[in-house]
Order: C-alpha cells, then structure tokens, then sequence
C-alpha cells in the first residue's frame, strides 16, 4: 500500500493516566483478559496515513476489530508495512474520530464529514457504543429535519348559521378546527336575522413552497380582519 509518510501522534494522554484504570468513564483496558497488563504503543497505516496509539486506547472495546488486530488474533489475518505498521484499508478521515473517541469517550466530528460515515467506520470497527450513539444522532436529526419540513395552512370559511353544524361535521381529513368569527347579520330571512360567521381550519402539510406559505399568510389576514371587525361591533 503506497503511503504518504503523513504521521498522526495518538498519544493523548501519558502512561501514568492510563495506568489508573479508568480514563474518561472507559475501563482500562488490563481490566480485560484481552489486553495485556502495560500498555504498549502501536503503530496503525489507515488509507497511507499513520497513527500512533496505545494497546489501551485500541481495546477500549475489548471485542473491536482493533482490539482483536492489536492482539495478532489467529481468527483475524492481518499485514504489516515496512515499518511495522499494521494495514488497514479505510479511510484515515474518517479514522480520526473514531480513534478520538476510543481515547475519550467522546464524539466530536468536523464539520466536512457526515455522520454517516462515521456509523460506517463504527460498524466495519465493530465499536459497539460508538455505533448506538450515531445511531440516535441521526434519529434525532431526522426527527429535527422532519418537524422543519412541515408547516400549518390555514383556510377561513365563510357560512350562515345554519350552515355551521353540516359545514364542521363534513370537514375533509386532516382539517382541524381553529375559530369561529361572528362577522354579524348579513340578512332578514323570514322574520329572523341570518348571523354569518367565518370558520378558520387549519391543516398539516409539508413545506413545498413560497405559495403555501402565501396562502397560509392571507388567511391568517383575513382571520385578524375578522376578529378586528367583530371587537369594532362590540
């Protein structure tokens, strides 16, 4: 594998840190049958970049491809550069993070990579913890996008009295709803006076343009003329 002699310095924290046993709410990892008692560094070639890190940082998760990898794990074959270097074929970008995170217990990833990709490394590493926190990250931000996308329209009806009871019960899906504005007697029908009222419903519908919004806007004009109209009365 070509390499671009680019080297990363992973050593975050000093060995008398590790040494304590816990680092970041993250078990030590000579806590584990897996890792050995002392700490030793490894020298990581991911995509032609290289890292530098510790046995510790890389068996955070004890069942991790990296713990497995730094452990020579007869089950996993696995090749070396010329210095030394185990070979992983990914994208060192995106390794950045996830390294990060094995050292801190923390996430934090640049503005010019996506979460998605971070869910993939996570999942070809086999970082379990890693994997779930992604995971709701995205469905909180599906949820965010979803809630933004969706707006109210509003519509405002004009009806006799009479109307009203025929009018609210044939309401189409989905309307609901809002006010009922008495706008006044329009006219004498027979010997009684008609009251005509304006009915505003309002729907949920997804934000597809400037023109909903338009229409949205004027009713709610017609709402504020409505109710200005009957306090004028008042």
């Amino acid at each position: 594998m070509a390499t671009n002699g680019k080297e990363l310095n992973g050593a975050t924290h000093t060995m008398e840190t590790e040494e304590n046993g816990i680092v970041n709410g993250f078990e030590h990892c000579f806590d584990h049958e897996h890792c050995p008692a002392k700490a030793k560094w490894v020298r990581l070639n991911v995509g032609g970049t290289y890292f530098l890190t510790t046995r510790t940082t890389l068996c955070r998760d004890p069942k991790s491809f990296l713990c497995r990898l730094c452990q020579d794990d007869p089950d996993l074959s696995s090749d070396k550069d010329e210095t030394d270097a185990y070979l992983i074929d990914r994208d060192p970008m995106y390794f950045g993070p996830i390294l990060n995170y094995l050292r801190h217990g923390k996430l934090v990833i640049n503005k010019d990579l996506a979460e998605e990709g971070i869910l993939e490394e996570a999942e070809f590493y086999n970082i379990t913890a890693l994997i779930k926190l992604v995971k709701e990250r995205l469905k909180e931000r599906e949820a965010r996008n979803s809630q933004g996308s969706r707006k109210h329209v509003y519509r405002v009806l004009q009806c006799q009295e009479e109307e009203l009871t025929q009018m609210v019960s044939t309401m189409s899906d989905g309307w609901r709803f809002e006010q009922l504005v008495n706008i006044g007697s329009s006219y004498n029908y027979g010997n009684e006076d008609q009251s005509e009222f304006l009915c505003v419903v309002s729907k949920e519908l997804n934000n597809t343009g400037a023109s909903t919004g338009e229409n949205s806007d004027r009713a709610k004009i017609l709402q504020e003329r409505a109710s200005r109209s009957r306090e004028h009365r008042t």
